[in-house]
């Protein structure tokens, strides 16, 4: 479900009309975020570390309006829910792109995001089998403990998809500690916005024991 923004009657018209113009208008922001509670919920529960962080990122940007708005031939839209088109590490040293659907419910998430890493995994395509506007691009890189990222772009592509980037997990005084990249497109929003996805995404990592989650 989606629904048309009136961009004459929006708060965000002079920017929107001033950022869409740009070829390159995605600005981004690499930050630590403290992952510990979460990190250790994984391995008590005995789940996916990395599925666990990116449901929790998922439930944050979901919870961010501007996260959610998308711009579909020239008109702004703002989607219900937003999913995740991921990449998927291969054995082989190459990557596939799997499509996740967001539920609240990690169970169910987790049930489904290794269904689809698994066939992602068992081919040597890129392109996932499902995906849209309303997505985050998602994409890991846990070798490396970077300190700002780019993405490649196609600029004939209109992209409005905001991308979020997870590095590796390092020690620092006993915490579990990640560097996040977080990439969006300025018509849509500004830093304000992104402050407050990394807010959300901290408060669910330190807290946010997901419903149905069991301890084992």
């Amino acid at each position: 479900m989606k629904r048309k923004i009136d961009i004459n009657n929006w708060v965000r018209k002079d920017h929107f009309n001033f950022f869409n113009t740009f070829e390159e208008p995605f600005f981004g922001i690499t930050i630590d975020v403290d992952c510990t509670a979460t990190y250790r919920e994984a391995k008590a529960a005995g789940v996916s570390f990395f599925l666990l962080y990116l449901h929790k990122s998922l439930a944050a940007a979901n919870q961010i309006e501007n996260f959610r708005y998308r711009i579909i031939d020239g008109d702004v839209w703002q989607y219900e829910v937003i999913n995740a088109a991921t990449t998927v590490n291969r054995p082989d040293g190459t990557f596939g792109f799997g499509y996740l659907d967001f539920v609240a419910d990690f169970c169910q998430f987790q049930q489904n995001a290794k269904k689809e890493i698994e066939k992602v995994q068992q081919s040597s395509g890129l392109i996932p089998s499902g995906a849209g506007d309303n997505v985050i691009h998602f994409s890991a890189l846990p070798w490396l403990n970077f300190k700002s990222l780019s993405h490649a772009r196609k600029f004939g592509i209109h992209d409005s998809c905001p991308k979020i980037s997870f590095g590796q997990v390092r020690e620092e005084g006993g915490r579990k500690i990640m560097a996040i990249s977080v990439h969006v497109n300025h018509a849509l929003a500004d830093g304000y916005h992104v402050s407050q996805f990394v807010e959300t995404y901290q408060n669910l990592l330190n807290n946010g024991v997901v419903e149905n989650l069991p301890i084992i």
